[in-house]
């Protein structure tokens, strides 16, 4: 792999292979002119966290300003993200008689947050999460109105997953899917808010 001066190398080539000046290219990265200079002057070292963006604006891979061979692939930091089967007493909800297994995620990928996958079961969230989906939900104690969230029903050790709605003194658990009817909670039927639905997965 290329230093950071042998970077600005093959920059400077590109360049003038492609015929760009040092003014278009500012445009095109979205940089100052000056800037761009010193590090075609080397007065300043080029900064690798700058790569994607000068390698779009010349129209090549980041890869190739690093010289690194095109069957070479980098592997990011990947993560367990624990798939939650039933749902027992008492927190933590993640902890390990809850757990069904688990999905490997890049940590790249992967937003703020205790995450965990639950997995869809029956159709009362189709067509926007489809039967047995795994969803990744952000672990928080409540959610704006029209999110969908992961909900534990009184009595229950499966959580569900329902778009919520407030009105007055009651919380309505709505199904994307009009074939469902609603689930009512009140204070004679609570619900416990587990977290936030963030995306799913699904197998072909």
């Amino acid at each position: 792999m290329k230093s950071n001066e042998e970077v600005i190398d093959s920059i400077i080539r590109i360049s003038k292979t492609q015929h760009l000046s040092i003014s278009e290219l500012a445009r095109r990265t979205e940089m100052a002119k000056s800037a761009i200079s010193k590090y075609f002057n080397k007065t300043r070292a080029f900064p690798l966290n700058r790569l994607e963006q000068f390698a779009k604006a010349l129209g090549v891979t980041p890869e190739e300003l690093l010289g690194v061979p095109n069957n070479l692939h980098f592997v990011n930091e990947t993560v367990k993200i624990p798939v939650l089967g039933t749902i027992a007493c008492g927190d933590p909800i993640t902890a390990s008689e809850n757990i069904d297994g688990y999905i490997e995620e890049s940590r790249d990928t992967l937003p703020a947050g205790n995450l965990f996958y639950l997995r869809a079961k029956g159709n009362s969230m189709s067509p926007t999460i489809p039967n047995g989906a795994s969803v990744l939900i952000r672990q928080q104690p409540d959610v704006e109105d029209g999110e969908i969230a992961a909900v534990l029903l009184t009595n229950e050790d499966e959580a569900t997953l329902k778009r919520i709605k407030r009105s007055k003194n009651i919380v309505l658990l709505l199904p994307d899917n009009p074939e469902y009817e609603p689930i009512i909670s009140t204070k004679e039927n609570p619900i416990r808010i587990l977290g936030k639905a963030l995306r799913y997965v699904s197998q072909l």
